[in-house]
């Protein structure tokens, strides 16, 4: 599947919020529990130091990103940010295009380390994925996650520098 990345606007509002709260729902990557609407999604995606939105040739919006401070002052340099891939795209390796965009755009935006606070430790693809990209495990975090079902899962932060 061919994609494209493009910065956010207001025209990707249905599907970004689409994506976004597909993964809301499932409620097994994002701390979010709280889904968005049109007008709270634009505010929330608009707000961001950038969100990147991934794109087929047919305009259907297939995975997110939202790139933004970690922190401020001394810590203002580090960045974190969140992905969404949409249920019925993924396995086409969306998620790592959008992570290495993400890479990039952080440096151009003038990061020095982009850093996950919470990868949940059952999210095996994300982690492969990270992994993979030379991201660096800084622990676990024993039961930093609620899971829909009340239980609690480890997280594993990571950072990569830019």
């Amino acid at each position: 599947m061919e994609i494209t990345i493009r910065e956010y606007s207001k025209e990707f509002i249905k599907g970004a919020i689409e994506v976004w709260n597909e993964v809301v729902e499932g409620g097994i990557a994002f701390p979010q529990e709280e889904k968005l609407d049109e007008f709270a999604g634009d505010e929330f995606f608009a707000s961001q130091t950038y969100t990147g939105i991934a794109v087929r040739e047919d305009g259907e919006v297939v995975g997110i990103y939202i790139l933004h401070p970690n922190n401020i002052g001394r810590c203002g340099h580090i960045s974190n940010a969140s992905y969404a891939v949409k249920a019925s795209a993924r396995g086409l390796r969306i998620g790592e295009q959008l992570v290495r965009h993400c890479i990039y755009t952080a440096k151009e935006k003038g990061f020095g380390i982009l850093q996950f606070n919470a990868v949940v430790a059952t999210n095996t693809v994300a982690l492969r994925l990270y992994e993979k990209l030379g991201f660096v495990k800084l622990g676990t975090i024993p039961k930093g996650f609620r899971m829909p079902d009340g239980k609690f899962e480890d997280i594993i932060p990571h950072y990569y520098e830019l």
